[in-house]
């Protein structure tokens, strides 16, 4: 702080872009639940469940039972701050003139790394290939994921005002 009690100057662009990308994120994360909400509520794919899949890897990880709230939790605390903030701190690095544009560049860009990093580590394969449900799981996948995205960058860019 300074003598006069306030933060320097220099250090309020971090803080407004780490409290923009956490809003941001918490916004996408709302946006993320209340479609896979809407996919439990529905019965659509109901074999393809990403959460207890990744449950499952846990406990064999752990060799420990995982109580199915912990990866709802992981994935909601990981969306609201770290993939928050990484949006956040690229967000003026993506392309794009909104901030719903760069959210579905960055919302594909996670995609792309969940089929292929993610889903063959929790035993689901490339782009959950092994649900053996053809090509729906990657496509809600892609769904839930830009749903995240989207809401997040029109929050950010909202939030962020035009740029300079």
């Amino acid at each position: 702080m300074s003598e006069n009690g306030m933060w320097h100057q220099s250090y309020r662009p971090l803080g407004d872009r780490l409290i923009k990308a956490a809003v941001a994120g918490l916004c996408g994360s709302l946006a993320h639940s209340l479609l896979m909400y809407l996919k439990t509520r529905t019965g659509f794919l109901p074999s393809f469940q990403p959460y207890e899949s990744l449950q499952r890897a846990l406990g064999e990880l752990t060799g420990m039972a995982i109580h199915p709230i912990l990866p709802w939790a992981l994935s909601f605390l990981n969306g609201s701050t770290i993939v928050g903030v990484f949006f956040g701190y690229s967000y003026r690095s993506l392309p794009g003139r909104n901030g719903a544009i760069k959210g579905a560049l960055f919302g594909i860009l996670g995609w792309a790394s969940m089929g292929l990093v993610f889903f063959p580590l929790i035993g689901l394969g490339l782009f959950a290939i092994r649900a053996e449900l053809g090509a729906a799981p990657a496509m809600l996948s892609l769904a839930m994921v830009l749903s995240y995205s989207v809401v997040m960058g029109m929050v950010y860019g909202a939030l962020e005002g035009p740029g300079p």
